[in-house]
């Protein structure tokens, strides 16, 4: 079993991610480790979270209220019953700041009335739900077990069991997006008037149905500018690259790079530069809860990262920590109208290029 050594944090502003793997189907996207057909493993699974989150607590000298934000993500949390997460809550609550961010990811065909009401009473404030799309053809083509009915009734659930930070996640670029269809995505959002929206352009990832398939994407810039300009008229101010509206302060936390805690199978972790990651499989992770993968960043990956974060997000990049290479490009970038300065950090004026523009400044 790997030993670690005890650290001492050099600062107690945590995020908590927790990672659900079950799922009731597995989506022909998705890469995001999780299983359908373990549900036997759920009581067990749930345990070791708390097993898990004993022993971070423990390695890393975790204090009273230092977490500010937990997200339960997955696989998918409404997939397991919300009585399961009584004790896993009972575990952390003493470790959540007063003012704690808590999110739980669902479903629209599996967040019941009954378990949103649950989750809202445990302490959950945000709830973020899957719907990608309102038009039922695209939703088959993704394999989505709910239609748009579904997401009308989880939203407004969710809205009678006291939540008032909704968001909705949705999937563009797939090769039915026209500009039709997605004024019509518009339409309902606007409609639904969700607090936050985060927009994904569909990807092939590796190990999925999709990989490969690349007809079923349209890689289209002016389709995609158009989606992004649009939601921002709804009233959602984009903060980064796919996240639209009430800042998540989870979500954000990632950008600012502050540290956070992982648990769960598939999770990952970063304390004091160094990533910690579980086992990639729930029966292993269940023998070895506590037996992570170690990763040191050295300080070419954090710069890298740095780089990359910020381009990405409303957080920039600190024109302090840019070699002369760098901060020189990055003026021609800012003299072209790609960037703006603002409070010392570099803004990009279009995220969709980030990638882009960190290649430039760097090369």
């Amino acid at each position: 079993m790997l030993k670690y050594e005890k650290l001492t944090l050099k600062r107690q502003n945590l995020l908590l991610y927790v990672h659900i793997a079950f799922c009731k189907s597995k989506c022909p996207y998705c890469a995001f480790g999780s299983v359908t057909d373990k549900n036997e493993l759920k009581k067990d699974y749930f345990k070791a979270l708390i097993k898990d989150f004993k022993n971070e607590v423990s390695i890393h000298n975790i204090k009273a209220k230092s977490i500010q934000s937990v997200f339960f993500g997955g696989g998918t949390p409404s997939a397991c019953d919300a009585g399961l997460y009584e004790d896993l809550f009972y575990e952390i609550s003493p470790y959540l700041d007063d003012d704690c961010e808590i999110t739980s990811e669902a479903n629209p065909n599996s967040a019941s009335l009954d378990w949103l009401k649950q989750m809202r009473n445990f302490g959950v404030n945000r709830i973020s739900f899957g719907a990608q799309s309102f038009d039922e053809k695209k939703l088959k083509f993704l394999g989505r077990i709910h239609g748009k009915k579904e997401i009308y009734d989880a939203v407004q659930n969710a809205r009678i069991s006291g939540f008032d930070n909704i968001n909705l996640d949705i999937i563009y670029a797939s090769k039915f997006d026209t500009k039709k269809l997605l004024i019509t995505e518009l339409e309902n959002l606007e409609i639904l008037k969700p607090d936050h929206v985060s927009a994904y352009s569909l990807t092939l990832e590796p190990n999925t149905k999709f990989y490969n398939k690349n007809h079923y994407v349209k890689d289209s810039p002016i389709l995609a500018k158009f989606f992004i300009d649009q939601i921002c008229k709804l009233g959602l101010k984009q903060y980064e690259i796919s996240n639209f509206g009430r800042i998540c302060k989870h979500n954000l936390g990632y950008w600012q790079r502050k540290q956070y805690l992982g648990i769960g199978a598939f999770s990952i972790g970063c304390i004091n530069n160094v990533r910690y990651y579980a086992k990639e499989d729930i029966k292993l992770y269940l023998k070895q809860t506590t037996k992570k993968r170690r990763e040191f960043l050295s300080k070419e990956d954090l710069h890298t990262e740095m780089l990359f974060l910020g381009a990405r997000s409303c957080v920039g990049i600190p024109q302090n920590e840019l070699n002369l290479k760098e901060y020189k490009n990055a003026e021609i970038l800012r003299q072209n109208g790609k960037l703006r300065l603002e409070n010392g950090r570099y803004i990009l004026n279009n995220f969709l290029i980030a990638d882009e523009i960190v290649l430039f400044i760097t090369n």
